[in-house]
């Protein structure tokens, strides 16, 4: 196994060079920064701390690594149940974990993200939020460097997991139960999708295609941006024009049943994703429940496996439909 020292030689540059690279230091000029990232690449060069977890089976140190929305304080109980999840999970497996914000590593190249996982000892990655625009997130998931779980971002490759629910599915399910609630005839669908850059936006507009199809609906697809304030707005335009609406995301379905009751309309508003928030928008609505905690949990212990030795695979969780109301959550 490669030392510093070996990769100091083979770039050409002192020792301290290399560990101020590793320790991602801004006065390193670009010539002799780019000669020790190709130098660690091409000798594979490990930190002594992850050689000596590697060399005695010990899956070591992993960082959750996660994107917080500041645009919406709902995401914080989502980012919260994650946190809670893979630290009680990682307590169990004798794992040590740092968490790590998108925010702290937007500005970086691949090979600088790869520098600065290393000079923290990292041996594995779990990912929380990763959107189509993450590119460079994207790299390193190709560069098959760290073991890599990936929570809602269907890909996979020998170095990678990833962990979701069956969006289509459970985007259809909470449509059909919605549906259920009334013996009126449904004939027009207002959807209110997520983000275009997001991996599930697809999956669940999928979903909703497919109910409108098999029930002989019309749909009226927009663009809600994951946004309560959109969501409101969408809902404004179009509620009255619809016989249900169906959205992404709870946040969403808050903003258009929040619409509905200053139109003074009833429309039947289910969601996605089961936030506590959800039961004090005012009236009982359908969600998509999933368990957060459980989904990061099952994220760490993937990824304990996959240190060992493990090929990476997709798992898909199982999910609930429920009717979020304020008595569920009031202690």
């Amino acid at each position: 196994m490669a030392s510093i020292k070996d990769v100091a030689k083979h770039a050409g540059v002192a020792i301290s060079t290399v560990s101020k690279v590793l320790n991602n230091y801004p006065n390193i000029s670009e010539e002799p920064r780019a000669k020790v990232n190709a130098s660690i690449q091409e000798l594979n060069f490990v930190p002594n701390a992850v050689a000596a977890a590697l060399s005695s089976k010990q899956a070591g140190r992993i960082a959750l690594l996660i994107n917080l929305n500041d645009t919406a304080q709902t995401a914080d109980e989502i980012s919260l149940q994650y946190m809670l999840g893979a630290l009680g999970k990682a307590r169990e497996l004798g794992l040590d974990v740092v968490t790590v914000f998108f925010s702290m590593l937007q500005d970086k190249t691949v090979d600088e993200m790869v520098n600065y996982f290393r000079s923290q000892s990292i041996t594995g990655i779990i990912v929380c939020g990763h959107s189509k625009d993450d590119t460079t997130i994207l790299k390193l998931v190709k560069k098959q460097i760290f073991k890599m779980v990936l929570i809602y971002v269907p890909i996979t490759n020998a170095s990678t997991s990833y962990v979701w629910i069956d969006q289509t599915k459970a985007q259809y399910e909470v449509a059909k139960k919605t549906m259920e609630l009334d013996t009126i005839p449904y004939t027009r669908i207002l959807y209110i999708a997520g983000k275009d850059n997001g991996y599930v936006t697809p999956m669940r507009q999928k979903g909703i295609q497919q109910f409108a199809k098999d029930y002989k609906m019309k749909v009226n697809i927009q663009k809600g941006e994951f946004s309560e304030k959109r969501a409101r707005e969408i809902t404004l335009q179009y509620g009255e024009k619809v016989d249900m609406i169906v959205c992404a995301s709870d946040l969403m379905a808050i903003g258009a049943m929040r619409a509905c009751m200053d139109m003074d309309i009833f429309r039947p508003v289910c969601g996605f994703d089961g936030i506590t928030l959800m039961a004090y928008a005012g009236k009982q609505m359908n969600t998509v429940k999933q368990d957060f905690a459980r989904l990061a949990e099952t994220a760490v212990g993937e990824l304990h496996e996959l240190i060992g030795g493990k090929e990476g695979e997709g798992i898909v969780l199982d999910y609930e439909i429920v009717r979020m109301e304020y008595t569920d959550i009031v202690q």
